[in-house]
């Protein structure tokens, strides 16, 4: 005969009891405890044919589980978000959820794990391969080698205030910066200025081809603003392709996020309401965002992760305008050459050796040798006098 399982030994010892036998005797025989043998007495006395069977133990209640509304709220809000194109993850679910001021506010994580049990996540089902003509890319591997900057506007306050706003990213630690301006696209000094002061001066600064950046198409080699600010502090202006904004992705996905998250969302009707919820919303995002690309960190967290000491600008005003032209320094222009051969550099036409047609030139403008450099990936391909005027 086989060794007996628990739930035969249950049914034994209750039917010796059954039978008259002693509590003690059955005990002592069976070699359980009096607590065990009346345990399993009580449920047969109390409960259905089955009562021998070992029960769940899973607790009655969970009191760190999230409750069953806060879950449909977060594929509510979920839903919501993505009928609107707009970012629908974790982190944008639980910024949405703090506006609505829902209580309990579930953690980043938590509403990932209710994404995933829900089967409402989205990811790629391997790694991007770049295709087409080769792009000549700057190097971020330090918090503030490269910042991309752009304008967005004109927008309009609810009071019909008409304004413009920076924004800067640094593309290393995702750190932003958004400066108004009431102004307009002329302030392009004091805003990138103020940028500055809070992000620390990068290394490059690239931007796409609006006047306001490069200067005058009547003046083509004047230097503007932005260049002029730039070389006068150590950094190297970088002027994407025209009409490629997408080579600015970092900044442009970040304008798209700043009026999902903010612009639309935000009531303001004075220019004092811009500039303070401005603000606010820049340390939120700095804080409290985070990046699948920092490793689902914030970008103040990659940036303290690095210990990197950051540059800053000596005073607090900014130099005041019309800045000189400076002496020294260099800025760079990127271009797709077409089949006629030539180099757009705002507005002025330069040829290219023909092995460049149908490829992406990096061009360097040395301001100190005035010259105009012109490279295929490393190779330099041309060199030609660059008179600035």
């Amino acid at each position: 005969m086989g060794k007996m399982t628990w739930e035969e030994r249950r049914q034994r010892a209750v039917e010796r009891l059954l039978q008259g036998e002693a509590f003690t005797v059955i005990c002592l025989s069976e070699g359980v405890s009096r607590g065990w043998l009346h345990k399993w007495w009580v449920r047969h006395t109390r409960e259905t044919a089955t009562w021998f069977h070992d029960a769940s133990r899973r607790p009655h209640t969970q009191p760190g589980r999230t409750p069953a509304e806060i879950e449909e709220i977060v594929q509510l809000v979920r839903l919501e978000l993505y009928n609107r194109a707009q970012f629908c993850g974790a982190q944008a679910i639980r910024w949405r959820l703090a506006d609505l001021a829902v209580h309990p506010l579930p953690a980043v994580r938590t509403i990932g794990r209710i994404l995933a049990r829900h089967e409402l996540t989205r990811r790629r089902t391997g790694r991007y391969e770049p295709k087409g003509v080769p792009y000549p890319r700057l190097d971020a591997v330090r918090p503030n080698d490269v910042h991309q900057s752009d304008f967005v506007g004109p927008c309009y306050l609810r009071g019909g205030v008409r304004f413009h706003s920076l924004h800067s990213l640094d593309v290393t630690t995702k750190r932003c910066g958004i400066e108004p301006l009431v102004a307009g696209k002329q302030g392009v000094v004091p805003g990138l200025w103020a940028l500055w002061r809070r992000l620390g001066i990068p290394k490059y600064e690239q931007v796409d081809n609006e006047l306001c950046f490069y200067g005058s198409p009547a003046h083509p080699r004047g230097m503007g603003k932005l260049i002029r600010l730039c070389l006068w502090h150590g950094v190297e202006p970088v002027f994407i392709p025209i009409r490629e904004p997408w080579r600015n992705g970092a900044v442009e996905k970040f304008n798209d996020h700043w009026g999902a998250k903010f612009q639309r969302r935000v009531d303001m009707t004075t220019a004092a309401d811009l500039t303070r919820e401005s603000l606010a919303f820049e340390t939120r995002h700095n804080l409290e965002w985070r990046y699948s690309g920092l490793a689902g960190q914030t970008p103040m967290q990659a940036l303290a992760a690095t210990q990197a000491k950051l540059r800053f600008p000596s005073n607090a005003e900014p130099p005041p305008e019309p800045l000189p032209k400076p002496e020294r320094g260099r800025y760079h222009v990127v271009r797709f050459i077409r089949s006629d051969s030539r180099m757009d550099v705002f507005g002025e036409r330069f040829p290219v050796p023909a092995e460049a047609v149908y490829a992406y030139v990096w061009g360097t403008i040395d301001v100190r040798e005035q010259t105009l450099s012109l490279y295929l990936g490393p190779d330099l391909i041309s060199q030609q006098e660059y008179r600035l005027r």
